[in-house]
């Protein structure tokens, strides 16, 4: 069964002003969520924020892209991306 993945409007804005190479990475990631759930430890250095909350690294160096989610329902298989943006704007 697949997730369900969506993003909140702050995300939808933030991807306007992104360069299409992080765009592209963000989207890979979202299949892959879609596909085989929210735990990605084969993206760059991915992390658990707690119970709920995941980002990785779409991009090393300077400036870093992150990506942060989020678990809302386990059981109906729900993520929200929070954020995508540089890494000192990320928020955790």
């Amino acid at each position: 069964m697949t997730w369900v993945v969506t993003s909140n409007r702050k995300v939808k804005k933030q991807l306007k002003k992104l360069p299409h190479k992080i765009k592209a990475s963000l989207y890979v990631l979202t299949a892959e969520i879609k596909e085989q759930g929210p735990i990605r430890w084969n993206w760059s250095n991915y992390s658990s924020l707690g119970k709920k909350q995941h980002h990785c690294h779409l991009k090393k160096g300077k400036p870093t892209y992150v990506a942060v989610w989020e678990v809302i329902d386990k059981e109906i298989r729900i993520v929200e991306i929070k954020y995508v943006g540089t890494h000192e704007k990320a928020p955790y």
